[in-house]
């Protein structure tokens, strides 16, 4: 896997659909779990399957991502293992400058793999949550000898019209392709799936953004359709119009593409569960991270309930339900929370500011009520403040927080004052 495999991770673009989370970084650079970077995913499941030679393709607020990045995947000197950043760049080449697309950004990075022997290239989308052994992957693409090997997920009718959908013959090969395909046409769409797929009325395949080509196969096309920008709109449709051959790798596993507020929400709280989809517990498939070497976390008089608690936090809550802590956390009495996202603080204050009784202090203070919420990094959330989502809501936005989908997402570093009454009161369960 060391010489055979070299993997891009695209960066993502403006990441709109998540906004405000990416207002000020790029939508790999969005913590998760409490401690974690939505980066993490995909370069931790190249770790796990002995893929180590890993470009990241930044572009759009990359400054944080690269920082993260630098600070988290060292390898040491005896290894010929990197994680390296390769962002946009200007250069004497026509054409180049800004990444257009997915595929405009591996054709414009294709020159940094010269020095390297290698037969395959593995591109990863940065901001998907899932647990893939990539060794199968490439296995299974060598095996089927394709020109390039798509990872495809069962689906149902009602989530496949927001997919690119595959009609994959018994064969394993892929004979057409559809962008989101409308209910209409979805008709004719369906492919043969596992009988496990077929019991959850998932009949169709679904692109996940997880392709392999092989070397040749990858120069070739981008030389043949040089004003191609995006892979799945663009390259893939050509390839199998032009006889490539294009094989789908089955995969029922997890697999959850962060695309918006409501499913950036749901994933952070689905990893709660008693057995989640998505199991950080796992040995053989760890989440690497930056390790910050923070002290762990004090709680004083609090009910738990179904939370992943993140490092560095000192809590005095009077309950947290459902929810995921980031690290640094602070919380004071009385303070409730209920199916909360928190990200935490990247500092420490120190004990003049912590006892100025003039400054409203990083976290969560006295007395809160917060529901179906997110709180971005370094937030100053003063006493008596009732945040509470509900999918009754409006879309809202103001210079201090968002509603999108249901969802209260507090800003980062956003100072709500004492009193402030968000999205549905505590007690009348109307708006505000």
């Amino acid at each position: 896997m060391k010489s055979e495999m070299v993997c891009f991770i695209l960066g993502g673009g403006a990441g709109t659909r998540l906004y405000p989370l990416t207002d000020k970084r790029s939508k790999p650079a969005v913590p998760i779990g409490g401690k974690y970077r939505l980066i993490d995913i995909p370069v931790s499941n190249c770790l796990n399957s002995g893929v180590h030679r890993i470009f990241v393709l930044t572009q759009f607020n990359s400054a944080s991502l690269n920082q993260h990045i630098k600070n988290t995947y060292n390898f040491d000197i005896f290894s010929s293992g990197f994680v390296d950043i390769l962002a946009a760049e200007q250069t004497r080449e026509k054409g180049e400058g800004w990444f257009r697309g997915t595929a405009d950004a591996v054709r414009q990075c294709m020159k940094h793999l010269r020095k390297f022997d290698y037969k395959n290239i593995l591109i990863l989308s940065g901001d998907q949550l899932y647990q893939m052994d990539l060794k199968n992957f490439n296995e299974y693409h060598n095996s089927s000898k394709a020109d390039i090997t798509i990872a495809t997920i069962p689906v149902n009718e009602n989530d496949a019209t927001g997919f690119g959908i595959m009609k994959v013959g018994k064969n394993g090969f892929v004979n057409d392709f559809i962008e989101k395909p409308d209910a209409k046409t979805l008709q004719n769409w369906s492919s043969d799936v596992s009988e496990r797929a077929q019991k959850q009325d998932k009949h169709y395949l679904a692109s996940m953004g997880i392709y392999l080509f092989s070397k040749e196969a990858l120069e070739k096309v981008l030389q043949e359709y040089p004003d191609a920008t995006d892979f799945g709109k663009e390259i893939i449709p050509q390839m199998i119009s032009k006889k490539y051959d294009v094989a789908s790798y089955p995969y029922e596993g997890y697999w959850e593409d962060i695309g918006t507020i409501r499913s950036f929400f749901d994933a952070n709280i689905s990893l709660t569960d008693n057995i989640p989809d998505f199991n950080l517990h796992d040995s053989k498939h760890s989440v690497y991270t930056h390790p910050r070497m923070l002290p762990p976390t004090k709680l004083f008089g609090s009910v738990i309930n179904k939370v992943l608690l993140s490092e560095g936090g000192i809590i005095h809550a009077k309950s947290i339900e459902t929810s995921v802590i980031g690290i640094r956390t602070r919380i004071q009495q009385e303070t409730t929370l209920k199916n909360v996202v928190v990200f935490g603080n990247d500092t420490y204050e120190s004990m003049d500011q912590l006892l100025d009784p003039k400054t409203i202090n990083m976290g969560i203070g006295k007395n809160c009520h917060i529901e179906n919420a997110i709180l971005d990094k370094d937030c100053r959330i003063s006493d008596n403040v009732n945040i509470i989502g509900h999918v009754d809501l409006e879309d809202e936005e103001t210079e201090e927080y968002i509603i999108k989908d249901g969802i209260v997402v507090i800003r980062k570093g956003a100072t709500i004052t004492e009193g402030t009454q968000i999205g549905y009161t505590r007690r009348a369960g109307t708006s505000v």
